[in-house]
Parts: C-alpha cells; sequence; structure tokens
C-alpha cells in the first residue's frame, strides 16, 4: 500500500477546513442528534438506500480505479456492506440496552449495569485495495453506536473516492457524517485534530504514523493492517478443492487483499501434486491468457506494478510471470523452490505472486510462521482434527480459516482483526458496535441504609466480618 508521511505543516486551506469540520460535526454530537435509537435506524435505512440505488456507480468508479470484475467488487465492496446493515439493524436495539451484570456483596444493596454510549466523533482512514468497502463497513459501526464520522477515502482510488465524497452527505445527516478528499496535506491535517477514535486500514508504516499522531491527543485507535498471511497444507489435505481455494483466495483482486494467502508451506510428500494442481486452477480461471480474461483485475498504480515486478527477477516461476506496465499487468504468477531469506519473503507481496515453500511437516510450518511477525490471517488445509488444532493453539493469528481462504471474514459474528503487526482493535457485527461505543459502567444503590461495616472507626469486630465476606 501506499505510504503516509506526515509533512511538518500542511497546506493552510487545509488545516483550516479541517479544524472548522471537526468543530461543526463536535457541536452537533454535543447536541445529542446522533444518541437516539431513531436516528440511528435512519442512517442505517439511508446508508442501504445509497448501496443499492448507487450500486452501478460504485462498480463503475471500482472498475476504473482497479479493474475489478463486477462479481468481485460485487460481493466484496457492495453486498457485504448490505449484510452488515441489516445486521446491526436487526440486533441494534438489544446492543443499546443497559446489561445488567452481578453485584458483589460489599456494594448491595444495589444494582450494577453497562451502559454502551457512543464516543464522539470518529475518523475512519481508507486505503485503495478495497476502497469503498474499507471507507463504509467502519462506518456502519460508528453510526450504529451514535457517532459523528469524518471518512478520509483513498486518493490512490480516485474515481471511487469521488463516488462516496458525492454520495455520502447527500443520504446520510450531512451534520454528523462528513467525507474529506485529498492527499497527504489532508490527511496531516486531520490527524492534527482531535478525535475521540480513530479507525485506520491500511499498512504498518503508516499505521505507525497514524498512532503517533492519535498519542498526542489519548486518542484511541484501531489499526487494521495486514502482514505476510501464511497457508498451511498437509499430507491429508483434499489436493483439488485445496489448490482451487488457495488460488481463488490469492489472485481475487489481483492480490491486493490483506488477507490474502501471502505464502504456502506444502507438506513434501504433497508438494508436487499440489503444485500442478495450482497451476492447472490458474488455467482453469483465467484461461491460457489471463490478461485478456474479464475476471482478473490490475495492479493500482505504475509504483507498486513496479515493486511487484522487482520481485519476479531471477524467480522459479511454476506459472504465470509476465508483466506489461502499460496496463498495470501482472500474471496470476505461482513461484516455485522458494527460500525464506529470498526477496519475495521478505514483506508482503499484496499483489498476484504466490510463492509455494516444501516444508518436512505441519510442526515445521508451525515453526516457520513463529519466526515471522504474525500475521492478520493463516490458513490450514488438512482433514486431520488435531493438525488443525495443533495450527490453532501452536499459532497466533488475527483469524483463520480452516480448509478455506478468508471466509471467516465474511462472517459477521466473528470478530476481524489484527494482532500485533498485523494491528489492534476488530470490527464486524456487534464488534464494529463495540469498537465505536464506550462501555461504562454504572453502580444504582439503594437509598436503604448502609451497613455500619464500611465506616468508620474500623473497629476490630469491623475486619474480622469484612475478612469474612470480601
Amino acid at each position: 500500500m501506499p505510504e503516509l508521511q506526515l509533512v511538518p505543516t500542511p497546506h493552510t486551506d487545509a488545516q483550516a477546513h479541517a479544524t472548522r469540520l471537526v468543530a461543526r460535526l463536535r457541536g452537533h454530537f454535543d447536541s445529542g442528534a446522533t444518541k437516539s435509537l431513531r436516528w440511528r435506524f435512519s442512517q442505517l435505512d439511508a446508508l442501504e438506500h445509497l448501496l443499492m440505488e448507487r450500486e452501478g456507480d460504485i462498480l463503475e468508479a471500482l472498475q476504473k480505479d482497479l479493474g475489478k470484475p463486477e462479481t468481485e467488487a460485487l460481493l466484496s465492496e457492495v453486498r457485504m456492506i448490505v449484510g452488515e446493515v441489516r445486521l446491526t439493524r436487526k440486533k441494534l436495539r438489544s446492543w443499546m440496552k443497559p446489561e445488567r451484570v452481578r453485584t458483589p456483596l460489599v456494594a448491595m444493596p444495589g444494582r450494577s449495569y453497562i451502559y454502551r454510549e457512543p464516543l464522539g466523533l470518529v475518523l475512519i482512514i481508507a486505503p485503495w485495495n478495497y476502497p469503498f468497502q474499507t471507507a463504509v463497513l467502519p462506518l456502519v459501526g460508528a453510526l450504529s453506536a451514535g457517532n459523528c464520522a469524518v471518512l478520509k477515502p483513498s486518493e490512490v482510488a480516485p474515481h471511487t473516492s469521488a463516488v462516496i465524497a458525492k454520495w455520502i452527505p447527500k443520504y446520510l445527516d450531512a451534520e454528523a457524517v462528513q467525507v474529506v478528499e485529498g492527499g497527504v496535506a489532508e490527511t496531516t491535517a486531520l490527524l492534527r485534530q482531535k478525535w475521540d477514535h480513530i479507525f485506520y486500514t491500511g499498512n504498518g508504516t503508516v499505521g505507525r504514523i497514524v498512532m503517533e499522531a492519535a498519542s498526542k491527543h489519548l486518542t484511541p485507535v484501531t489499526l487494521e493492517l495486514g502482514g505476510k498471511s501464511p497457508t498451511i497444507v498437509d499430507e491429508t489435505a483434499h489436493l483439488d478443492s485445496a489448490a482451487k481455494r488457495i488460488v481463488y483466495g490469492k489472485f481475487f483482486n489481483a492480490g491486493q487483499t490483506c488477507v490474502a494467502p501471502d505464502y504456502v508451506l506444502v507438506d513434501e510428500r504433497v508438494h508436487d501434486a499440489l503444485l500442478n494442481r495450482m497451476v492447472s486452477a490458474v488455467r482453469e480461471f483465467y484461461g491460457d491468457d489471463p490478461k485478456q480474461s474479464p475476471d482478473f483485475a490490475r495492479i493500482i498504480h505504475d509504483r507498486h506494478h513496479a515493486r511487484l515486478a522487482r520481485l519476479l527477477d531471477g524467480a522459479d516461476v511454476a506459472t504465470g510471470g509476465e508483466t506489461d506496465a502499460s496496463e498495470r499487468y501482472i500474471a496470476p504468477t505461482i513461484l516455485k523452490n522458494v527460500k525464506e531469506d529470498d526477496e519475495v519473503m521478505k514483506e508482503e507481496i499484496f499483489g498476484p505472486i504466490l510463492p509455494v515453500i516444501s516444508v518436512p511437516s505441519v510442526r515445521a510450518a508451525i515453526a516457520f510462521i513463529n519466526r515471522q511477525p504474525k500475521p492478520l490471517a493463516l490458513y490450514c488445509f488438512s482433514t486431520n482434527r488435531e493438525a488443525q488444532e495443533a495450527v490453532i493453539e501452536g499459532t497466533s493469528a488475527g483469524g483463520t480459516t480452516i480448509n478455506h481462504v478468508w471466509l471467516h471474514v465474511g462472517v459477521p459474528t466473528l470478530p476481524f482483526g489484527g494482532v500485533g503487526e498485523s494491528g489492534m482493535g476488530a470490527y464486524h457485527g456487534r464488534h464494529s458496535f463495540e469498537t465505536f461505543s464506550h462501555q461504562r459502567g454504572v453502580l444504582k444503590k439503594s437509598t436503604l441504609k448502609d451497613p455500619p461495616l464500611m465506616f468508620p472507626p474500623y473497629a476490630p469486630w469491623k475486619q474480622r466480618w469484612l475478612k469474612r465476606i470480601l
């Protein structure tokens, strides 16, 4: 993903605009207008109308920015959000209810509750690889929790950014939700403001910049980052389905997916069989010339294309390897005979290049993974329950799918987020509502007379009783 460096002094106009915008939105939040269930429902309804009525505009923008096939864009950018909106609307009333919890004897008579209250004003910064979904999906949580929000879409996907900027204020409450387009100066200006939460999706380099900026105001952050998400294939795996699922997951959106399989660790006993099946799956999905396939996307910009092309220098290619800078095309490529210290293994690939590494066992694969930073996702293909559990218990990752790839991301009842270098915090479904809410502890005491045990003078008999009941 593109790197962002804060400029020392953002453009005066950008800074002034950000300051005015934040002041206006904060004033609206302070009015209490966004806290009611009715307002939250109205925004969720309006957001669903936007998604359904402007679907064509969204898909067209994504095609212009990334060459996204319509089916891929529909599934991952639009309808995924529709499902999130509908689940949130169905559950929101119950999520908002104060949650009664156990009250210890020392606080009796009384009742204890957890109240969920909105944080206030939140900033959502989206990347370019799924430029619509990563901007709007967190917004579902922000609105359902009763917040005001500013969206900063990626300038690297200008057509999608324009669609977001055009339609969000026309469908949603413009006094509560605003979009700021632009580049580094605008982002810098926004990060200099005081927010109640910052939600950033992107790479670790920029994540550190966001966190540093947030620390100046003690602003909490959610960082949805990435990393090299590994795939383990053991000798018991169903190789035909494993090959197709890995190829599908890797080359979806031309590999520009934060949870795409970054590399494959395959048991040496089935290495050749899996490799042959994956090569066949590439041909089955995209034909003899994937460049002509309407179902294969393009790389976002020239600099990213050049970086990916350099990773192919001197590589042992099992299939693919072709590049065309004029079309920002990198063929779906599978590499063999890859070593742990090869250049392609040093950072997240974020493109249609899949290294395959032979390992002697699942235990060796686990050890390999544990030598790397914790990934955003991890996949295991095995029909052996013990092997599956060994992988889950022996590694740490943001999320995991067994015998498939990244489908856990589409389960709204599961939290989606990273761990360690791959991020902090989680969202989707109720987890989004919780991310953008403050859990406020409330004890409601009776007006009945308090027991004398708790008040001075602290006689020895009181201490004895307190030791018994505490």
